[in-house]
């Protein structure tokens, strides 16, 4: 009986170190919120963290050290001291680089349009089959979306499920009266990154992801002159993103998270490198030709 318990145990602990996908920082800031009650936003937090941590997101078995880092920060900026908050929520994502210490950002927006209702020590509930409410599907929405992009950069278009589901959640919340699920409600909202993410259109640019990641950066640790050189070749490829709707979300958040990264890359390439990088990265994303004209000066 003795020896039956412990496999169950063992059973059980096997089973839960199989159960997550992500490894969730969550931090809500209420610093804006004139209140003497702060638990309800630390039982926010953790409602939160519970939701993303606790729940199996993916269908592979994922090992503890192979959860997936990220961060959201939700910024409350009013509540009605009863249910209803609103705010801006900020995502990051990483994942880590072959044979180093160093974690490359994958996602990195911030999203204003936050509203919704939450209760003290309410247990946050989803489904993928319709809206439940609009906390869990904006969580559920960046779960899948994070999981896409790691998994697209470990495998040439492996996001592919992930960026269907985080559309069905978007599909789902048509339904509701909330902004930031809708076309118009904007050109950069939860709507346009879902459509962006399953386009034809962007896979130049969801392939470049899985090269940058895997054949560029993957192999800097062991040899940097032939990884970013890889990155180099990889660059004009970026070009065959539709030009015509410059401005769409994907390349935006790409940029905005990347723009740092391919910086210090080519700070330390060889001069045609790094103007070949200039020329390209400006043409790219002119809103950071700035930051990339410092590439020449290192």
């Amino acid at each position: 009986m003795k020896k039956l318990g412990i496999y169950i145990v063992l059973i059980c602990f096997s089973c839960s170190a199989y159960a997550q996908d992500l490894n969730a920082h969550v931090k809500v800031v209420s610093g804006k919120i004139q209140t003497s009650n702060r638990h309800i936003f630390l039982s926010l937090e953790t409602a939160m963290k519970d939701f993303l941590n606790g729940r199996k997101w993916s269908a592979d078995n994922i090992l503890p050290n192979e959860r997936i880092e990220c961060n959201f920060v939700l910024n409350l900026t009013n509540w009605d001291g009863n249910s209803n908050f609103s705010g801006e929520l900020q995502v990051q994502s990483s994942r880590p680089v072959y044979n180093s210490a160093y974690t490359s950002p994958l996602l990195n927006l911030n999203d204003k349009d936050i509203d919704f209702t939450y209760s003290e020590g309410q247990t946050i509930d989803f489904s993928d089959q319709n809206f439940q409410s609009n906390l869990s599907s904006i969580m559920a929405f960046y779960a899948y979306t994070i999981i896409g992009a790691d998994y697209d950069s470990f495998s040439k278009l492996g996001g592919n499920v992930y960026f269907a589901a985080a559309q069905t959640v978007v599909i789902n919340a048509q339904s509701s009266s909330y902004k930031g699920w809708k076309a118009f409600d904007g050109n950069t909202n939860r709507y346009w990154l879902a459509e962006n993410l399953n386009n034809r259109i962007y896979l130049p640019l969801r392939e470049f992801m899985y090269d940058y990641h895997r054949n560029g950066l993957d192999q800097m640790a062991d040899n940097t002159a032939k990884g970013r050189k890889t990155i180099s070749d990889l660059l004009p490829s970026l070009t065959q993103v539709d030009r015509t709707r410059i401005g769409s979300m994907f390349p935006l958040i790409f940029f905005t998270a990347k723009s740092d990264e391919l910086v210090s890359i080519f700070s330390k390439a060889d001069s045609r490198e790094k103007a070949d990088a200039i020329n390209i990265l400006t043409q790219l994303d002119p809103a950071n030709g700035t930051k990339y004209q410092t590439i020449k000066a290192n």
